[in-house]
């Protein structure tokens, strides 16, 4: 990610803490994916670890005050490695158990938009609001002074039958209206994915899975040869339908087909790019 130039978003649920991972690549573009708890000290000491590591900005998670009922989690058994711990979020994993149970028990589940207040006053990082998914919400999200909106269905793992984000980006873009940027992630796993977000309006688009992929292939150098080879696949797709540069990349770009289904020859999602 840091060789790339890409952004890297680290959750307060990740298995490595703030430092390490900061000390790690310290040259890259980190952000800070926040989950307001029910100790509050516990997101505060989170934000301030952030900020001393250098970390750009802070992305506050609005979609999962609560884990959905992953049903196929739960039939394949799946839970953490015993030698696998979440660091500093003040509670025990039993092994025996998802994860899910005890982040339920942590998370606030009163959070109102009156809480972006509390967290704009103890910092002064940029603070993105990740998880909206419909027009009302991003304009509550610039009311309440977000800095940027970040579209995104937590990978669809939250809620079964839940819009896809490539859906729901285009009427939250004309709700904007360029008031502030507007990122997405959910379902991108090639470079004319990439090409379709931007098209409809996103500024950057992020990806979960497929870095999953590459890590599990060949670690580093398998994340690495994941961007490239989206990246290339970026740069094809911008050839073929005549725009040299990203900022190039409009709406004209594409033309919706719904008929045509989600794995049409045309496209997923009916979405395809117009040559």
């Amino acid at each position: 990610v840091e060789q790339l130039g890409s952004v890297y978003i680290v959750s307060n649920f990740a298995t490595h803490s703030i430092e390490e991972i900061a000390a790690a690549a310290p040259k890259a573009r980190k952000w800070f994916q926040l989950s307001i708890f029910k100790d509050r000290n516990i997101s505060a000491a989170f934000v301030r670890r952030a900020d001393v590591a250098g970390f750009e900005a802070i992305v506050l998670s609005v979609d999962i005050s609560v884990v959905g009922k992953r049903r196929d989690n739960r039939r394949k058994q799946f839970a953490l490695a015993d030698d696998i711990d979440l660091p500093k979020t003040n509670f025990s994993i039993s092994k025996k158990e998802s994860s899910a149970v005890h982040v339920d028990e942590i998370l606030d589940q009163s959070v109102t938009w009156k809480d972006l207040k509390w967290l704009r006053s103890i910092t002064k990082l940029p603070i993105i609001l990740k998880g909206i998914m419909c027009p009302e919400d991003a304009k509550l999200a610039i009311e309440y002074g977000a800095r940027a909106i970040f579209v995104s269905n937590h990978g669809g793992r939250q809620l079964d039958s839940v819009l896809p984000t490539i859906q729901a980006l285009p009427a939250i873009v004309k709700a904007v209206s360029g008031r502030c940027e507007i990122y997405v992630d959910g379902g991108v796993s090639t470079g004319a994915d990439v090409f379709k977000a931007l098209a409809l309006g996103a500024k950057m688009v992020f990806v979960g899975r497929p870095i999953l992929w590459g890590l599990s292939v060949d670690g580093q150098k398998g994340v690495k040869r994941v961007l490239e080879i989206l990246r290339d696949e970026l740069d094809s797709t911008m050839a073929l339908s005549g725009t040299p540069e990203v900022t190039d990349i409009y709406r004209k770009n594409l033309v919706h087909r719904p008929h045509l289904g989600r794995h049409g020859r045309h496209g997923r999602n009916g979405i395809c790019t117009l040559v």
